[in-house]
């Protein structure tokens, strides 16, 4: 499976790669994020109804639309500790990116649990990549990291979401609301445990340099049977 073919960073998250026959979440690295900037700038939330809550630097203007959203990968990056991480992964088709998406830790020493956060270009939606990148992303949360529980949310009116919330197994998980752009709008809430997901484990998708990432991340796992 294909690999970035750049040299290893000092900082092991930016390492970390997950493979599967169609895509590869390849860590964010800032030569990444360059080549993402051009679809950040033509815009990734263009129409109702608007997939994110506030807030949110995908709603502004260009161009602060992509500084704001490079200072938060950054921001986000360098705030790391073992209450609150964030991997940030480019998500690759056929060598181009094309989205991003996210895996979120908090207390997951206490816990074990992530959520997720991701979009795609809207040139590529519709064939199936945010079912492929979110179980991508779920292999390296339960195989790679040991997680116990993985949560997604997503507004009501959002269907590509919370249908691969359940194509994948979730189930629901009560309601909530936000704002998006200024107005309040009700959440639908989604739960994935470890004996769910493992009914549905795949066996075509590579990990790549995670045991490296695991101290950064406060992750202490038992040695393998």
């Amino acid at each position: 499976m294909p690999t970035t073919g750049s040299p290893l960073s000092a900082y092991p998250p930016l390492n970390v790669q997950v493979h599967t026959p169609r895509l590869s979440l390849l860590g964010a690295t800032d030569e990444l994020l360059e080549r993402l900037v051009p679809t950040v700038r033509k815009g990734v939330a263009v129409k109702p109804p608007w997939p994110f809550d506030d807030p949110m630097s995908l709603y502004a203007d260009s161009p602060e639309r992509e500084w704001g959203w490079l200072r938060a990968v950054w921001r986000g990056r360098g705030q790391v500790s073992e209450s609150l991480w964030r991997l940030y992964f480019v998500v690759v088709v056929d060598g181009e990116p094309v989205g991003m998406q996210d895996l979120i830790g908090r207390d997951f020493a206490a816990f074990g649990t992530v959520t997720t956060f991701s979009w795609l270009s809207p040139d590529v939606r519709g064939g199936g990549l945010g079912k492929e990148m979110r179980q991508a992303v779920l292999q390296l949360a339960f195989d790679g990291l040991g997680a116990s529980e993985a949560g997604s949310d997503a507004f009501v009116d959002n269907h590509a979401s919370n249908r691969v919330s359940q194509a994948l197994g979730y189930v629901p998980n009560g309601v909530d609301w936000d704002t998006r752009r200024g107005e309040p709008a009700e959440i639908k809430r989604w739960r994935l445990t470890r004996e769910q997901w493992i009914k549905r484990r795949r066996d075509d998708i590579e990990l790549v340099a995670v045991g490296d990432c695991l101290p950064v991340l406060g992750i202490d796992l038992p040695p393998a049977d």
